[in-house]
């Protein structure tokens, strides 16, 4: 199998976009665009993607981390020397994959189907195209008589005569690796734009007697480029509908299937019903049987079967199977929520544990808690966990009842099936089985308001 180097230019600007922001920072289906296209050419099995940066490579960096390498373009001279300064990290590398990080919409599957064409063709270079009846402002195929590709024509540098041509270039490529490095010393900058074009490439393998193909692209969509915000938007939706449509013939209903943002590697479930406006991020696993929403959003969280999350916000965390959730509940960073559990409104669970049973029906905030299995809380109790320098946990055993308005005031331990007594503040431990009251003495002064109203 030959060895692959996947090259992602990501160096430009993109003032259109009117941004300080690197342009393919950019989120499609709540996904950085690079990060989108770096996992296609890794699931096609490069063995190298080599990031080209420039503007905000921080950002880009930020993104990518150390999982791919990094060819800095300080001065945009053009796609030529974008892989120009990529190709001294192609090592041993037999062909090179010439991606863009503002094109996120290429299939995997097309990617591949383009590597094997490339490679039975025996191509020394494989140009993805398209045919569009308005071609606008892209590049214009040149094909030679036997119908392979004579060379690429710059939509500025074209003719009339070349524009009317519908075939147009993708803008992405596959070269033999060692030829592309040898073709990129010949390429010069005359041309009306003054930049190094990566198309000349094509010529002057052309010219040497190379093999040039062109692999044509059915869904032209596939090559969209985004350059401005409503592009951006365009890319989005068309990403979204493709997620939702892959879950939706997967036995996932919709209540709305344009309103609801799915991130490319979640999994969702059979029979799971996602209600309208729902936003689910990251890593997010949704188990069969689910009710999730309306609006709710998750990120990188695992949800077991059958659970309902009713306008919830969740991120980081683990809810298990059978539980109730919301409305209007937040499960923040490193809660983990066993089966059966009920979570209701306005409650707040943050790096905690709640064991199966256990129920926190609303009004109520419990962070940095180790809670056994079936603990009752009632309305308005706070774990009161900071006390103003460090962090403390509290630890809540099985069949406890804790009362209304209860704070308890961590470190602290309340041990197997304990009482607490309504408006309760709890600082030592409450042993098993026993009933803690911690709370003033009600005083009543007869009389009092006709005294006051004399004076």
């Amino acid at each position: 199998m030959p060895k692959t180097a996947a090259v992602i230019m990501a160096a430009g600007k993109g003032t259109r976009m009117k941004s300080s922001h690197a342009k393919a920072s950019f989120k499609v289906a709540l996904t950085p665009m690079i990060k989108l296209v770096a996992d296609t050419a890794r699931s096609c099995g490069a063995d190298k993607i080599i990031a080209v940066v420039g503007h905000r490579e921080d950002e880009i960096r930020a993104i990518l981390g150390d999982s791919v390498t990094y060819a800095v373009q300080t001065e945009l001279l053009g796609t030529g020397d974008a892989v120009a300064r990529a190709a001294v990290h192609f090592g041993d590398a037999d062909e090179c994959v010439i991606l863009s990080g503002d094109a996120p919409l290429l299939r995997a599957e097309t990617l591949q189907k383009a590597l094997e064409y490339h490679r039975s063709a025996e191509n020394s270079v494989t140009v993805f195209t398209t045919v569009l009846s308005d071609g606008a402002k892209y590049g214009r195929i040149i094909r030679d008589a036997a119908g392979g590709v004579a060379e690429i024509i710059e939509y500025k540098d074209a003719t009339e005569a070349q524009r009317a041509i519908c075939e147009i270039n993708g803008g992405m490529y596959i070269f033999n690796a060692a030829e592309l490095s040898e073709a990129l010393k010949k390429i010069n900058n005359k041309n009306a734009q003054g930049e190094y074009y990566l198309t000349d490439a094509v010529r002057i393998l052309k010219d040497g007697g190379k093999k040039a193909g062109a692999f044509v692209l059915e869904d032209a969509e596939e090559l969209l480029g985004v350059n401005d915000r409503l592009e951006l938007a365009n890319a989005d939706k068309i990403m979204r509908m493709r997620i939702n449509t892959r879950h939706a013939k997967n036995g996932v209903t919709f209540q709305n299937i344009e309103n609801t943002y799915i991130a490319p590697e979640a999994e969702i479930g059979e029979d799971a019903e996602i209600l309208n406006g729902c936003i689910i991020e990251g890593k997010t696993v949704i188990g069969e049987g689910c009710t999730v929403g309306p609006n709710t959003h998750l990120n990188n969280v695992y949800v077991g079967k059958n659970t309902s999350l009713d306008n919830t916000a969740a991120k980081d965390s683990m809810i298990g199977s059978d539980c109730t959730v919301g409305p209007f509940a937040y499960i923040r960073p490193g809660s983990c929520i066993g089966d059966g559990c009920k979570v209701g409104d306005f409650v707040e669970i943050k790096n905690s544990v709640l064991g199966s049973g256990t129920k926190v029906s609303h009004l109520t905030y419990v962070g940095d808690s180790d809670v056994g299995e079936k603990v009752n809380f009632g309305c308005g109790t706070v774990t009161v966990n900071y006390d103003g320098k460090k962090k403390h946990r509290t630890k809540i055993g099985n069949r406890a009842f804790i009362g209304c308005n209860t704070n308890l005031v961590s470190p602290v331990t309340v041990e197997d099936g304990a009482y607490i007594a309504a408006g309760s503040t709890i600082t030592d431990t409450v042993p098993e089985k026993s009933l803690a009251i911690a709370r003033a003495r009600q005083v009543v002064k007869h009389g009092w308001k006709d005294k006051r109203d004399a004076e």
